[in-house]
């Protein structure tokens, strides 16, 4: 006898849904006059950290009360990376990043999600640790980009150049916390599909 799934119609998946329809928000507060107004920069920064805090309280919901559904475990990572995507490809168009960045970033999250979807009926790959670091990585440094420019109109100077490189080292350290969880999950998904065996 199969456990009854709990209806999608729960606060969990609200939360969901409610972050993909910030993100074209978000995207327009930043691209907004090409990205050099403070306040549509502040306005961006606000609906990103909404956002990400909808991500940690969805899930906390979701495990917490037996809400976890298969439409929340499509639609979450959907979420998530239609966010990162955003932000990253956002932040290079009004030249705040160099584009190297959403391109390293997005293939790996993207190649490792597609992998997932083609290896599911054979073996399930869980979520590690180097990856929550990773995703904690992402959304502090992407943070940080964002709200720099309202930063600087009312820090010091010096101030500033210190968020600029703690920014650039958050950003350096993510990028290459995301290269290494990606050629680990590749690693991984080779040694279960050969204990899996040849498909039947």
């Amino acid at each position: 006898m199969t456990e009854q799934q709990p209806s999608p119609w729960n606060l969990p998946n609200a939360l969901t849904v409610l972050r993909i329809l910030l993100v074209p928000v978000f995207l327009v507060l930043l691209l907004g006059h090409e990205g050099l107004d403070p306040l549509w920069r502040l306005g961006a920064f606000i609906v990103f950290g909404l956002a990400m805090l909808t991500d940690k309280i969805d899930g906390d919901l979701a495990r917490r009360y037996g809400l976890v559904t298969d439409f929340g475990k499509i639609a979450d990572p959907i979420a998530d990376k239609s966010l990162m995507a955003a932000a990253l490809i956002g932040l290079a168009v009004i030249g705040v990043l160099p584009w190297w960045i959403p391109v390293v970033i997005l293939v790996r999250e993207f190649g490792i999600t597609l992998m997932r979807l083609v290896i599911v009926r054979r073996v399930v790959l869980p979520a590690s640790r180097g990856g929550k670091l990773k995703t904690v990585l992402q959304t502090v440094a992407l943070g940080l980009f964002i709200v720099m420019l309202p930063l600087s109109t009312v820090l010091p100077g010096g101030v500033m150049i210190a968020v600029i490189v703690v920014a650039w080292i958050v950003m350096t350290a993510a990028v290459v916390v995301t290269l290494v969880t990606g050629v680990d999950y590749c690693v991984k998904t080779a040694r279960l599909l050969r204990e899996a065996g040849p498909r039947r």
